[in-house]
């Protein structure tokens, strides 16, 4: 008895030995899609360890130069300084983009709006608008509650860039962690603005039209939409592209046609044409 016992722990510390691990790390936006895509990979690799963490992109891109991950999360591109410090330490990070996303714009639906244009939300963001009645006439006399990510998220570097120029966000704006937040503050207060990814819009806030456009797949993939962006993982390839083991799995899953579909399933746009 205890041999078969002694034989069972070993056998178990070899797998345990064997089984492969990995780590991701960045963006929220993308943190569903990695979940779906991991789930679906363990159906397949049981043993697959993955570790997914969702901490902003500049997190995930940060763990990337100190090697404590092997994907980064991203939901922009490199920032230059961060493509200066590469250089100067002579990494390459490869950008692989993973699908499309636009940048939606959420108020209450008790709100009595439909569209925005970029320049009165730029407005509302930098502090110049401050009550909903600046906007529009027919909106009520009541402060404009705003929210935003923090400064480590891909989607507030993308929103600063294409929505506000350059300028400063006011700081009556409300910098928060977390996507879901601002979607449950938005839902409970009629007063309130804020900008999720499309992927994690649900029916409880209302989507206005930027410029008149709406955040569709259609108009989101052909940048029609004034406030879309492609979707980034970021891999070290300083000594070369991963030719096996697993990573170059979860990369060639995420890209293939059941990877893209999952990718549209957790509401964003596959980047490849299947």
């Amino acid at each position: 008895m205890k041999r078969i016992l002694l034989v069972g722990l070993l056998l178990s510390l070899l797998v345990l030995s064997f089984s492969e691990k990995l780590v991701i790390k960045g963006s929220n936006t993308i943190f569903p899609v990695a979940q779906l895509w991991i789930e679906e990979l363990k159906k397949i690799k049981p043993d697959l360890e993955i570790t997914l963490e969702g901490a902003g992109s500049s997190t995930g891109i940060a763990a990337l130069f100190n090697g404590t991950t092997d994907i980064a999360n991203a939901s922009r591109f490199l920032k230059s300084k961060e493509i200066e410090k590469m250089n100067k330490e002579g990494k390459y990070f490869a950008p692989i983009v993973i699908a499309y996303d636009g940048i939606a714009v959420i108020v209450n639906p008790k709100l009595g709006i439909d569209k925005i244009s970029l320049e009165t939300l730029k407005g509302i963001y930098t502090g110049k608008l401050r009550t909903w009645n600046q906007v529009s006439p027919n909106l009520p006399k009541k402060r404009i509650v705003i929210y935003s990510r923090n400064t480590a998220s891909g989607t507030y570097e993308t929103f600063e860039k294409k929505v506000l120029n350059k300028e400063r966000m006011a700081p009556t704006v409300k910098m928060v962690e977390s996507t879901q937040f601002e979607i449950e503050q938005v839902s409970r207060n009629p007063y309130a603005i804020a900008y999720v990814g499309v992927g994690y819009v649900t029916d409880k806030v209302k989507v206005l039209k930027v410029e008149g456009i709406e955040p569709t797949k259609l108009n989101i993939l052909n940048s029609k939409y004034p406030i879309s962006r492609p979707l980034y993982m970021f891999i070290d390839v300083t000594n070369g592209w991963p030719e096996s083991g697993v990573i170059k799995e979860y990369i060639t899953f995420g890209l293939s046609k059941k990877g893209q579909e999952l990718a549209e399933k957790a509401g964003y746009i596959a980047a490849y044409g299947f």
